[in-house]
């Protein structure tokens, strides 16, 4: 490769550009998880690498158990797929409580609160039964654990990472918590090597080219834990330097020149921003001051152009539509206002809702 285009060639490798994907969980595998708290967003960012699935489909793929929601590689919410639950979190887990370890300590959360708190989920979740966060809540009072708002966090998030529970059907907009082992069918058990070969070849074949510091923010493991992944599956990638920094990618990832600008409305913590701990190739850090008070390019939804972020978005959802209100950092051609236009139509159609730029 020369001249390697790290935004242009991230792009394709996410599906951004030319989606090859049909169904929700073939996103989620491909990318190996999606980062999801805001879960709102997470499903318009599977749905843009998709041959166009609206809100209602990934909606029902979350319903149907297709795709499930739970704590790993990092404390925050993921989306996964069933088949990858069990070994994602036998690799990951560990280093999540780890980082959860002085909150742990502060909240006086021990092992023997953690195994008097998932024996109480485990009893009332059982049979099928999937409660929401504040039933659940009752439940471990009754046990006889004491709670506030940060232990109760904390005890879920444990549960969901020692694979006691995962997520179930939503109750309207409320959502619900199920066993893990009623809510997903056994699946083979994975050697932890086997797991850490999976888990970094998924990553630099879906977000190549990258850098090992890269994927050690991404998976949330040791350095030397991404080395030997990288070590282990370096015959199925190939390498190019650029300014000082090895970056990553499969051997089998194609890129072709696009027709320019390309333009997309990403939305909050999209895998394209979050999935690098250096976002210089598609950042200008110079922008800074143009985002809202939080000054986080990761907790903005963003415009991309040509791979770079151009500016932000928001959106206002009335009865019977959508409003955009479009933040770009800098003037506009016509061109790029025609394909912005462009990506605001798909967003709509996601939604089933005309939309209406500001």
């Amino acid at each position: 490769m020369i001249g390697l285009d790290l935004a242009r060639h991230r792009l394709h490798n996410q599906h951004l550009i030319e989606p090859a994907l049909h169904k929700p969980s073939d996103v989620v595998a491909w990318l190996g998880a999606v980062q999801a708290q805001d879960y709102t967003a997470a499903k318009w960012a599977v749905a843009q690498r998709t041959f166009g699935l609206t809100d209602a489909a990934i909606e029902q793929a979350f319903t149907d158990g297709a795709i499930l929601r739970t704590h790993l590689l990092r404390p925050t919410w993921h989306f996964v797929t069933p088949d990858d639950i069990r070994w994602m979190l036998a690799l990951t887990a560990p280093r999540v409580n780890a980082a959860n370890a002085y909150q742990y300590r502060s909240l006086a959360l021990g092992d023997a609160i953690f195994k008097r708190s998932h024996a109480a989920l485990a009893q009332a979740l059982q049979a099928g039964q999937e409660l929401t966060r504040a039933q659940l809540g009752v439940v471990l009072q009754r046990a006889g654990i004491a709670l506030d708002n940060l232990r109760l966090t904390h005890l879920m998030m444990r549960a969901e990472l020692d694979g006691v529970i995962c997520s179930g059907t939503r109750q309207g907009k409320q959502f619900t918590y199920a066993l893990l082992d009623e809510r997903v069918p056994p699946t083979k058990v994975v050697e932890r090597a086997e797991a850490l070969l999976e888990l970094t070849r998924r990553y630099f074949s879906s977000r190549g080219p990258a850098t090992v510091q890269d994927f050690v923010w991404w998976s949330g493991l040791t350095t030397a834990d991404a080395n030997a992944g990288l070590d282990m599956v370096k015959p199925q990638l190939t390498n190019e330097v650029v300014d000082g920094q090895t970056y990553w990618l499969s051997t089998t990832s194609r890129y072709t020149k696009d027709h320019s600008p390309t333009a997309y409305l990403l939305p909050n913590y999209d895998e394209y921003i979050v999935g690098y701990t250096d976002r210089s190739a598609v950042f200008d850090t110079s922008h800074t001051h143009k985002l809202d008070a939080r000054g986080s390019v990761l907790a903005q939804h963003t415009i991309v152009i040509d791979g770079r972020v151009a500016g932000t978005w928001k959106r206002t959802l009335k009865k019977k539509a959508v409003i955009i209100e479009l933040s770009p950092f800098t003037s506009l051609t016509k061109a790029e206002t025609r394909a912005i236009a462009s990506a605001a139509q798909r967003y709509g159609a996601f939604l089933d809702l005309p939309v209406t730029l500001a």
